[in-house]
């Protein structure tokens, strides 16, 4: 009995230090294990940290970068946006201050703006303006720029833009033959004294410079009546009448022209005793021009400098160009000269174009709609 208690004993020992052992190694692999666990998620987190600190430099690097480009853009962009508002503002002064016709204008709002108050000239200037909007239908107006061109400028600009042609007799003589027939077919060597308006040139060059105006006005002049869309050829005559040196040439060959037409008259006076035209008569009888040279001297060389062209002149200069020019003169309104035509007799094919003045002096464009 006692042996077999013992051998119960120790059986129920060796159980019990059997499930020992077994405890004790599954407690020594979960400590393992869980060691391992640590080991790994210590190892990931410091890797992560790791990467996090490059990542964290590289983005800090990226952002200071982009700022800085972000930056460098917006004042860029602000300084070109700058740089383009002064150019734009540069070039919309130029072309204002180039620009010898201005767009038009309604009339009655220029007369309310000119004329202020209740003067006794202010009130006849704006019943004038009144009367040409009621009556002649005159809805708009385009200024002229105001300088001793002004009436050749008011009347060339209505040719071109209008798109009227070369007036006959211009078509049947070159017109850039003109200086050399003056002045070696007619000996006409006085014209070495021939005024180019403010830019007062006399010499020998006065012939070549002549030529070149001759060229200059009958290029563009057929240039631009050949242009038949009315919106084009309005174009082609704002970029004319923008380029001063140009508008000068074109001037200064109509007022040779007008030069050479009076020696022309002056010879057949001579010739035969009487003029093509009678206003070629009424031109020669003033004391201040009784032969083309003192025409020359006294009238022409100052057009464009000091002087524009007066009454007599602007009947030869509808002559010559073949147009009926109606003139509206303002502070002749209530008499027989508010409207007045030159010359007085012209054909009836003749085209017809308008002018407006306050003054005798500065003339205007003025525009009619029905």
């Amino acid at each position: 009995m006692l042996r077999q208690h013992d051998r119960a004993a120790n059986k129920n020992r060796d159980q019990f230090t059997e499930q020992e052992k077994r405890s004790r190694i599954n407690h020594s692999k979960r400590s393992v294990g869980k060691h391992e666990v640590w080991s790994w998620t210590a190892t990931t987190k410091q890797s992560l940290c790791l990467m996090w600190q490059k990542v964290k430099v590289q983005l800090t690097l990226s952002m200071s970068f982009l700022a800085a480009v972000f930056w460098y853009c917006r004042r860029l962009y602000c300084f070109l946006a700058q740089l383009v508002k002064r150019w734009s503002h540069y070039l919309r002064r130029k072309l204002i201050r180039n620009l010898s016709v201005l767009t038009e204008v309604d009339l009655l709002g220029y007369s309310a703006r000119e004329w202020k108050g209740e003067t006794k000239q202010a009130k006849h200037m704006r019943e004038a303006y009144e009367e040409l909007f009621w009556s002649c239908h005159i809805k708009y107006l385009r200024k002229v720029r105001r300088d001793n061109y002004c009436v050749l400028r008011a009347v060339l600009f209505q040719i071109f833009s209008q798109g009227i042609p070369f007036p006959s007799w211009m078509k049947e003589k070159d017109i850039l033959k003109l200086p050399e027939k003056l002045l070696y077919s007619q000996g006409c060597n006085w014209i070495q004294q021939y005024s180019f308006g403010p830019e007062r040139y006399t010499g020998p060059n006065a012939f070549s410079k002549l030529r070149r105006c001759m060229e200059t006005l009958k290029m563009n002049w057929a240039e631009i009546c050949a242009t038949k869309d009315h919106e084009e050829r309005g174009n082609m005559c704002n970029t004319l009448f923008s380029d001063e040196s140009k508008e000068h040439k074109l001037y200064e060959a109509i007022k040779f022209i007008m030069l050479y037409e009076v020696v022309e008259a002056h010879e057949q006076i001579k010739s035969r005793g009487e003029p093509v035209h009678n206003l070629f008569s009424l031109l020669l009888a003033r004391d201040s021009s009784p032969d083309p040279l003192s025409f020359m001297m006294n009238h022409l060389n100052s057009i464009g400098d000091s002087i524009c062209l007066d009454q007599v002149e602007l009947f030869l200069l509808g002559y010559l160009l073949e147009v009926k020019i109606r003139v509206y003169r303002l502070h002749r309104f209530n008499t027989e000269e508010f409207q007045v035509n030159y010359p007085e007799e012209y054909r009836r094919e003749w085209s017809e174009i308008f002018l407006l003045t306050e003054d005798d002096r500065y003339y205007d464009i003025p525009l009619f709609r029905t």
